[in-house]
Formats: structure tokens, sequence, C-alpha cells
């Protein structure tokens, strides 16, 4: 297995990788924005409302998820870098097992108190009747899904872009294919909905292993005292980046609480913004994965020169596409209000969301480039900081003064201020670190 990471044009390796993620990551983010426009055809608006509250917690449940495909990608990245390719192997393996224990417990645990925690959020009434019903047939699947983003990590490592943007385009296939067949032709709603996903991460974690032990070899017999001495290391990483990522949803439930004061159809407004953001700015999402490999290679290989030019080059693909995005979101507002048959507040905050909001994106990717750069140079520690503070001081604050004298658009507002000054200070952390380990290494 080469470094291949660790040579050639940086922007090269930055938006290759980023649209092979990208795509992936489309087809997923697509089929859950048709999955709410199909929904919305049912009629009620609380069914907007009931996936805007089940998001929430599924988004808890996939951050886990992430959380440990950062892992897989870290370490066997670095193990690449550093051509040691059965420690590449070794991790892979105890990766996967611990994604399954992992996951079945807090799947398990998630499951049982489905019904507490969405009434704590705020959801009541029949709103809290389809959110159960979703959530209890797709948060068991929470182990499918967690060694499939592992096994996407791993491909991602060795320079796999493509079969990584397989997997994941796989799974929107998938599920794009089972959701008007189960919510319409079988008539199972919101259910058929929930159950098309959980077929989608079994088709996704299928095919990831697949690439995995077959085509790349990253795979050996199991074995518990290597589990066990490669335990600390992998927690080093994955506890961070688990923590850096459910920090989120966490900060995503405060807004949601406060939200639900404003009535249903104001949560119908946020969960449809909510299903657009990562379909517009899918890009964006798709360059932390990304550029975690590429600054993992050259991190290894001690080449902190490519590692800040990876940084700085990833910056200026987020601002020109977001911009881009920005205008033609701006541009479509009314089409987007009218297809999703949505109108009240819920039309007024998508309208202010594609007029003022969305170009503030840029600074949500500098902060998603920064905490993957962390979790890539051994500094998960600090991407931790950054999403709990952005999710804690930079979310609960805001949302409560922009609820108190702007209502509804007012929480949004806010809080995109908030990650305003979090984008910014992880840019300027993110800068140190790679100065610093410069620094350490010419000694």
């Amino acid at each position: 297995m080469q470094a291949h990471f660790t040579q050639g044009s940086i922007y090269k390796h930055i938006i290759k990788m980023s649209v092979m993620s990208a795509i992936g990551l489309l087809s997923i983010f697509i089929v859950d924005l048709v999955d709410l426009y199909f929904l919305s055809l049912l009629g009620e608006i609380q069914m907007a409302s009931a996936i805007g509250f089940a998001g929430i917690i599924l988004f808890f449940t996939i951050a886990i998820s992430i959380g440990f495909m950062i892992a897989t990608g870290a370490l066997v990245a670095k193990s690449i870098g550093a051509k040691d390719v059965e420690s590449a192997r070794a991790y892979t393996t105890n990766i996967f097992v611990i994604c399954i224990i992992v996951g079945s417990l807090i799947g398990l645990g998630v499951w049982f108190f489905i019904i507490d925690i969405l009434t704590f959020m705020g959801a009541k009434g029949r709103s809290l009747e389809l959110a159960n019903t979703y959530l209890g047939i797709i948060v068991p699947s929470l182990p499918i899904l967690m060694v499939a983003m592992a096994a996407a990590g791993a491909l991602r490592s060795v320079g796999d872009a493509k079969h990584a943007m397989y997997v994941t385009l796989l799974a929107g296939i998938i599920n794009a294919i089972l959701d008007p067949l189960l919510i319409f032709t079988f008539d199972l709603g919101i259910a058929g909905a929930a159950w098309a996903s959980v077929a989608a991460r079994v088709g996704m974690m299928i095919y990831g292993l697949y690439l995995v032990i077959s085509k790349h070899k990253l795979i050996k017999a199991f074995n518990i005292h290597r589990f066990k001495k490669d335990l600390p290391a992998i927690s080093h990483v994955a506890l961070p980046a688990v923590l850096t990522n459910i920090a989120t949803p966490i900060g995503n439930a405060y807004i949601m609480y406060v939200l639900a004061s404003f009535g249903d159809s104001a949560v119908a407004g946020f969960s449809i913004i909510g299903r657009i953001i990562p379909v517009a700015f899918c890009l964006v999402f798709a360059i932390s994965g990304a550029v975690g490999p590429i600054i993992g290679q050259n991190h290894g290989a001690q080449l902190y020169d490519r590692v800040r030019q990876t940084v700085s080059k990833s910056f200026v693909i987020i601002i020109v596409y977001s911009a881009v995005v920005s205008l033609a979101l701006y541009l479509l507002k009314d089409a987007i209000v009218d297809s999703f048959n949505v109108d009240g507040e819920a039309a007024y905050l998508i309208v202010m969301f594609c007029t003022w909001l969305a170009i503030l994106s840029i600074f949500r990717g500098f902060l998603f480039v920064a905490n993957a750069s962390f979790n890539n140079l051994g500094k998960a520690k600090y991407s931790t900081a950054m999403n709990f503070g952005k999710a804690t001081v930079g979310t609960v604050p805001f949302v409560y003064y922009g609820a108190k004298y702007y209502g509804a658009f007012g929480i949004m507002l806010f809080e995109s201020i908030g990650a305003i000054l979090f984008g910014i200070i992880g840019s300027f952390v993110v800068f140190r670190v790679v100065k610093q380990l410069e620094v350490i290494n010419k000694q």
C-alpha cells in the first residue's frame, strides 16, 4: 500500500476525494430530503415535525458512527503513511469489533428511552407518535451503520475514494427504490421510510466489508492480545471524535426544545431546512471527511507544509462553493417552499434561510476542516473542545436570546452567529497546531 497523498497536487487530492465523498453522501442526503417530500405528500404537517424531532436522535446515533469512521481513517491513514501495513489491518479489525459492541449497547439504550427523549425535546401528540414509530424501527440498526461507516473510513484512508463513494451511493440507491414502494404501495407511511433506511444500512455494510476484506485485505484474524494493545490508541482518537460529533446533536436538541414552543409549523420549517443544508452543501460536509486521510498520511510522513496547504486550500474551496450554492438557494427559495407545500412560519423560515443564512455555512465548513485536522494530527481533544464549545457557549445563550427577541427566525440567526465565532476560532487554532508540530519535528 502506497501513501498516495504525500506527493502530487494537493488541490487535486482534495477535490478528487471531496467529489467522490460528496457523490456518495449526496445520494444519502437526497434520499433523506425525498423521504420528507414523500411524507409531506401524506398531508400531515405533524409528519415533517416528527421527522424533525426524530432527526435529532438519529443525528446523535449517526454522529457516533462518524466518530468511529474518523478514528478508522486517522489511525489507518497514519499507519499507511508510516508504511506500517500490519498496524493498519489490526486497527481496522479491532475498530469493527468495537463498532459492533458499542453500537449494540447504545442502540439498545436509545431505543429503550425513545419516548422519554422525544418528550423532553417537546414532541407531543401526533408528532410524538409518528417519531416514536420511525425511531423504533431504525435505531436498533445502529451497529450495522457503524460497521458500514468504519468500512468507508478505511477505504478513504488508503486513497480508495471511488469505492468509498460506491458504499454510500449504494445506500442511497436502495433507499430511493424502497421509499416510495414501502411508503405508498404497501401503505406503511413513516414506518416504510424507516424500513427502507434499515435495508440501505444493511446493503452499505455488506458492500463495505466486501471491499475492505477482498479488495484491500485490511482485515486480519481477531487477536485479543492485539485488541487490548490497540484499545488505548483507538480510544485516544475515537472517544474525542465521538464526543466531538455528538456535541452537534446535543446543541440541536436544545434548539428543537426552544423551537417547539413556536408550534409544529416552525418545527416543520426547521426540519425541511435541516434536510436542505446537507444536500445543498454536500461538498462542505464531504471535504471534512476527505481531508482527513490527506492530512493523516502527510502527518505520518512528517510533511507539515503539505498539511498546512491542505487546510488552507480546503478553506478556499469551501468559500467558492458556498457562495455559488447560496446564490442558487436564494434564486430557488420560492420553488422550495412550493415543493414542500408549506406556508406560514415554515415557509417564512425557509425563505429567510435561503436569503440570509445559507452563506454563513462557510464558517461551519471552516470548523469541519479544523476538527478533521485535529483528529488526524493527534489533537482529537481540540476538536472535542471546539464542538462542545459550539454546542454550548456558541448555541445556548445565542438561541435563548434569539428566540426571546426575534422569535423562531431569531433562533436560526443567532445560532449562525455562534457558528461564525467558532469557525474563526477553529481556523486560528488549527494553523497554530500545525506550526507547533512542524517546530517539534525539526528539533
